[in-house]
Formats: structure tokens, sequence, C-alpha cells
């Protein structure tokens, strides 16, 4: 008798075990667009890549980067070159501003001593210029970035030729107004080339719900937007782990299967994690497949402890060779690094 329920545990743990993996593997499946051009994310350090640091411009924060690939000058189609990093950094009293620092291996960066980017306007005074994403358009870098000055938050733009002196092209995106946004505006990820004659930019709104969704913009020039659609692109979905907030990630990736863009969610209790989304590439407005269940989440004590908890959130992405490296701000206080093998059959263009 004692060998036969020993041998009955055995067939119902090994049961067990079978449906658990079988479990797992559907999760993973669902959890990935059939589409998307890179395989699964795996950490390239276990611990942050930048800390916040000194006294203060930088002492209380270092997160939501935003990272540009920078060919060697003597050969723009060589592998060799620089990885530059804009990071949002933040003081003691709360006041953000974006830090430069440079890598040539994309893990080990070396900061200037200055921010590039401080608070100047009205619409930036004393919460700051937040949250950068940073994108090359026939030879000038546009970045993103969101104004806050303890009150509104607004999606604004600035250019520069050499990412370390910048132009502000002010408000693109205003607070309040739109077709369904009916509070602040954020996290605008561009289209790095022209689809039927416009450029086109996923960003942040908030519902009359109090949901943060992600609507779509057009422009000609990228300087004047108009909004391309009645209701969000990419809408909040309940019960899921995008349920509270669906917001642009970095500028998304072009393939020839569709527009690939990285986005972050936030659940009902506010834990955020990365999905991604593909639209069709020839019109920005058609969701094409979406993220069932998350592809990276907050798993590290530094992701899951720091300003705000439990929280990893993507804004930079580079691709050198046959990976692609994903750049995220960890807990609101620390930068992390992914990176994810580039996968056969997917072009990324």
């Amino acid at each position: 008798m004692s060998c036969y329920l020993n041998y009955r545990e055995y067939l119902l743990k090994r049961k067990t075990i079978l449906s658990s993996f079988l479990f797992v593997a559907a999760f993973a499946f669902a959890a990935s667009p059939a589409n998307q051009p890179f395989g699964e994310w795996h950490r390239l350090s276990g611990t942050p890549i930048l800390s916040p640091r000194g006294t203060t411009w930088e002492s209380a924060g270092t997160f939501n980067p935003a990272v540009i690939f920078v060919p060697s000058k003597n050969n723009e189609n060589s592998a060799d070159g620089t990885f530059v990093m804009l990071y949002r950094a933040q003081d003691a009293s709360g006041t953000s501003r974006l830090g430069y620092a440079e890598s040539t291996d994309g893990i080990h960066f070396t900061r200037r001593p200055e921010p590039v980017l401080s608070p100047e306007n009205d619409y930036e005074k004393d919460g700051g210029v937040e949250d950068p994403r940073l994108v090359l358009i026939n030879g000038t870098y546009y970045l993103t970035y969101t104004g806050y000055n303890k009150k509104d938050a607004q999606l604004c733009l600035a250019t520069s030729v050499d990412l370390v002196h910048w132009g502000r092209q002010g408000v693109i995106l205003p607070a309040y107004k739109g077709k369904w946004n009916v509070g602040w505006t954020k996290s605008g990820a561009i289209v790095p080339e022209k689809i039927n004659g416009h450029y086109w930019m996923y960003w942040l709104g908030t519902a009359a719900d109090k949901t943060d969704q992600m609507g779509l913009s057009y422009s000609d020039d990228l300087l004047h937007w108009t909004e391309a659609t009645d209701t969000p692109v990419l809408p909040s979905r309940q019960g899921k782990f995008d349920a509270r907030v669906v917001e642009p990630g970095p500028p998304p990736i072009l393939t020839a299967q569709g527009i690939v863009l990285v986005y972050n969610g936030a659940d009902d209790h506010l834990v955020y994690r990365t999905g991604v989304a593909i639209f069709d590439r020839h019109d920005p407005r058609k969701l094409i497949e979406r993220s069932d269940q998350p592809i990276f989440a907050p798993e590290r004590d530094w992701e899951k402890v720091g300003q705000v908890p439990n929280v990893v959130f993507v804004e930079g992405l580079s691709r050198k060779g046959d990976r692609f490296l994903f750049y995220y701000g960890a807990a609101d206080k620390y930068v992390g690094v992914a990176e994810a093998p580039a996968l056969p059959g997917v072009t990324a263009q």
C-alpha cells in the first residue's frame, strides 16, 4: 500500500508539473506578438547602470532615459560608435533636469558634470524637464519631453544637431485639450520616418474615466501636430497589466511587418510593466496585435524599492548588430538595461 501511494503521488506530481509547464509555455506565447522583431529580454546588469550621486541636481534620482547610438564619424555604417543617453535627473526638491552620458559598450556610461537641459520657461519652472524620448530625422535630433511646473504637465519638443545644445520648440500638445484627452499630455514617441506623407507620434493623455491612455497625432513639419483619432489609439484594458496606464515607450521600430511600439503599462495597483503593440505599416492608426501579458516586469530589489515602488519604465532603445538594447527607469530612481536578440525573418527597417 505504501509503495502504491508513493507511486500515485509521483504520478500526481508529474501531472501537476507538466500542467504548470504547459501553462507557463502558453503564458509566454501569449505574452509576445508574433511579428515583434526581438526575442526574450534579459537584464544585462544585476545592478543599476546609473544611480543618483552628489548633493545637487542628480542627488535624488537618475531614471527614465532616452538612448541613441551614434556611429563613428569616420564610418557612419560602422558598428563602432557611441551610445548617448539623456536621462532624467532629480534633485532633493523634486526638480528634474536632463543629464548626458556616453558609453562605448552600452552598459558602462560616463556622465557630464552638468545637465544639458534645465527648466527655464514658465511651463517647466519648479517641476522641470522630464522623461525624454529621442529620435534622429534628416540630421536633426528631436527630443520630446514633459514640461512640468508643479501644476500642469505638457508634451514639449526640443531640437539639436549635437545632442548637447538644445533649442526649445515649445509645447506641442497642450494639456486639457483634444478629442478625448481631458488632462495632461506626456510621452511623445515619434515614428522615425514619414508614412503616407506625414510624421506620426504616439503620446499619453488622460480620458474622462481618469485612466491614462495612448493617443496618436500627425504632422508635416514635426512642430505642429493634429490629433489623428477620436478615441485612444491604444486603450486601457480592465483586469490586465495595462488597466490604469498605457504609455508609449521609445520611438517605434519600423519593420516590414508593422510599426512596433514598446509601451509601459500600469495595473490598478500602479505596478508598471512592459508590453508591445504592433500597428499597420501603412496606417499608424490601425492596431494589428498587442501583448496579452507583459514581456518585462519589476524583479530586482532596486526595481521594486525607490521613489515610486514596483516600476520598470522603458524609454530608451538602440540596436547594435544582432541585438536590441532596452533602457529603463527603475522605481523612479535608477537606470537599468536589458537586451534581446534580433529575430530572423523579421526585418527592422
